[in-house]
């Protein structure tokens, strides 16, 4: 089969340019059409259970309002996330922003007391912000319980958190669970563990392990969007082994496979270790997330409300 040219023209869509990259079917092009065709299958798949997979600076870079929507619209059922996308969502939600970096010295941003993400600044005074609020959250839940889940956790704080944008409070509202392994290693790990020293409150990571399994278990079909590598992509692989593994999955990765590591590894490979099905439906594209996820989305959108 030849490959066919990609055509561009005035006023198309999102949807028209990825039927085009769908058309030519190679390179780059070509994994960016298959993940959209993917994800908009398993949206509209009413058996599967979607998980989304939360790893990097997704939240500071502007991805707040796409992972809402999808809470909102339904289109997953299952979050695992790092402890800084939480965080970083709870900064705004109390009331701090982040910025565009200027292009400032870093020992000059250190001097002013803000914090730099490659291109995205986030101030002191907006985490003075945040630890304010969150131990005032933990006060409150403390007092219900001394031991609880990572998943229960955030919960909790979900129905505390007055942001229609907060995908916290989104998941929350819509009894979506949030599971975030590596919460401990986050801005809020570290007020965990000052509140826990004059506190009597313990957070129970294998506490979450009942409600995942059942929910595992309890699932016809797994589906997967997995953003970024690390541990939340390996968590949510990790957690379908013991049914065989997903049923379909994208993800979207900076990272390359020469080094080994689980965040640059092909989906492919998790089907030698039963995380993936074999005959499983997936697509990898090496990318950034925040250029190629939300074109993939809005392509998907399209592409469902055309069916």
């Amino acid at each position: 089969m030849k490959v066919n040219q990609i055509d561009v023209d005035k006023g198309m869509n999102v949807i028209d340019l990825l039927d085009q990259f769908d058309e030519s079917g190679v390179l780059g092009a070509g994994r960016v059409a298959r993940a959209c065709n993917i994800l908009a299958e398993m949206i509209q798949d009413e058996d599967m259970n979607v998980f989304l997979s939360l790893g990097g600076p997704l939240i500071p870079g502007g991805m707040r309002n796409i992972v809402s929507k999808m809470i909102r619209e339904g289109h997953v059922n299952l979050i695992v996330s790092s402890g800084a996308n939480i965080t970083h969502d709870l900064v705004e939600a109390f009331g701090g922003s982040h910025y565009r970096h200027e292009g400032k010295d870093d020992e000059e941003l250190n001097e002013e007391g803000i914090g730099r993400i490659a291109d995205i600044n986030v101030g002191s005074d907006d985490f003075e912000i945040f630890e304010g609020e969150i131990i005032k959250i933990f006060e409150k839940i403390s007092q219900k319980k001394n031991v609880i889940s990572i998943q229960e956790l955030l919960h909790e704080i979900g129905l505390m958190v007055d942001d229609e944008n907060s995908f916290v409070a989104n998941a929350a509202k819509h009894d979506i669970p949030i599971f975030a392994p590596g919460l401990i290693d986050s801005m809020m790990g570290l007020q965990l563990w000052i509140f826990s020293q004059d506190h009597d409150f313990t957070i129970s990571a294998a506490g979450d392990m009942p409600l995942l399994s059942d929910i595992v278990f309890g699932s016809e079909k797994v589906g997967a969007v997995l953003l970024g590598g690390g541990l939340t992509k390996h968590y949510t692989l990790a957690s379908n082994v013991i049914t065989g593994g997903l049923d379909a999955a994208i993800q979207i990765t900076m990272d390359r496979p020469e080094a080994g590591s689980l965040g640059g590894a092909p989906l492919e490979e998790a089907k030698s270790w039963a995380k993936a099905r074999c005959g499983s439906n997936l697509a990898s594209v090496v990318g950034d997330v925040t250029v190629i996820f939300p074109l993939i989305y809005a392509a998907a959108l399209d592409k469902i409300s055309r069916d």
